[in-house]
């Protein structure tokens, strides 16, 4: 490398002066609008599970799905940076709770029973209730004398068991139940909208049609499907204040909408409604 003349090394000692003046500038830019307290001063601390489409870490350790970049945008939106702590589904609310994190993702639902012991953040989305079918049904009328699956712990379970009685079978999860629908030990199944497009995504519904059911007022959670939010501390509450209105904000926005159409969702789980809590 040619010796730098003196003129040389003033100029670039100005360029480097400017460059370092204006990082510093870009980074003032950044004023959050609320005041609250996180665990770590300046990083949102995240419990991840891993429950795709809506929360995973990816390959190069950052937070995603659809509450992970939610949650990322509320953190820029607030000029944190975000800490993101892969979890067990089992524990990701002992880790709100004892203070190990400040917000977890994972397609939390706002219930009465969760919402004794913690603060549950302002709707993001719903989760819809889908119907899987060879037939392509999205009625519930469809599931009337057919052999139907559904999967434990859904909004929908109850009201399927007053419809069908006998005719529905549970399952402990969502891959005994697609088995048995290609096996044709069952006609149709009943399970969670985001679940089912990731399924056809990878092509594992092989030729299962993925339909949201259409409103039915036997059944209360294709009118009222359950809301997802994000669960935070109790003592937290300043923390909450910030939360709903950036969710609000990114509502308004449409930015719910596009997070939820990056994902293969069509966005209409972004119509939340009031916020209400399943009992």
């Amino acid at each position: 490398m040619p010796k730098l003349t003196t003129t040389t090394q003033f100029l670039l000692a100005g360029i480097a002066g400017v460059l370092m003046s204006a990082q510093i500038a870009s980074a003032q830019d950044c004023t959050p609008k609320h005041e609250f307290a996180t665990i770590e001063p300046g990083t949102l601390t995240v419990a991840v599970t891993t429950y795709v489409p809506h929360s995973f870490i990816d390959d190069s350790g950052n937070m995603k799905g659809i509450d992970g970049d939610i949650a990322a945008e509320f953190a820029k939106r607030e000029c944190l940076k975000v800490k993101a702590i892969a979890v067990d589904p089992a524990a990701a609310i002992q880790y709100v709770l004892s203070g190990q994190a400040d917000i977890t993702t994972g397609d939390w639902y706002r219930t009465a029973e969760r919402a004794k012991v913690m603060n549950l953040s302002a709707p993001l989305y719903t989760d819809q209730m889908a119907v899987y079918s060879k037939e392509g049904f999205t009625n519930v009328s469809d599931l009337e004398g057919k052999q139907v699956g559904t999967v434990q712990g859904y909004l929908w379970v109850a009201d399927l068991k007053t419809l069908l009685g006998p005719s529905l079978k549970l399952y402990p999860n969502s891959v005994n139940m697609q088995q048995d629908l290609f096996s044709g030990r069952i006609d149709v199944a009943v399970d969670g909208y985001s679940t089912g497009v990731v399924a056809e995504q990878k092509g594992a519904l092989k030729d299962v049609k993925v339909n949201v059911a259409a409103p039915d007022d036997r059944v209360r959670a294709t009118k009222e499907a359950a809301q997802a939010g994000f669960p935070y501390s109790l003592n937290a509450t300043d923390l909450g204040v910030a939360l709903d209105a950036r969710i609000a904000e990114m509502h308004a926005d449409g930015t719910i909408v596009n997070i939820l159409k990056s994902y293969g969702l069509d966005g209409t789980a972004a119509n939340t409604g009031a916020p209400r809590l399943v009992e």
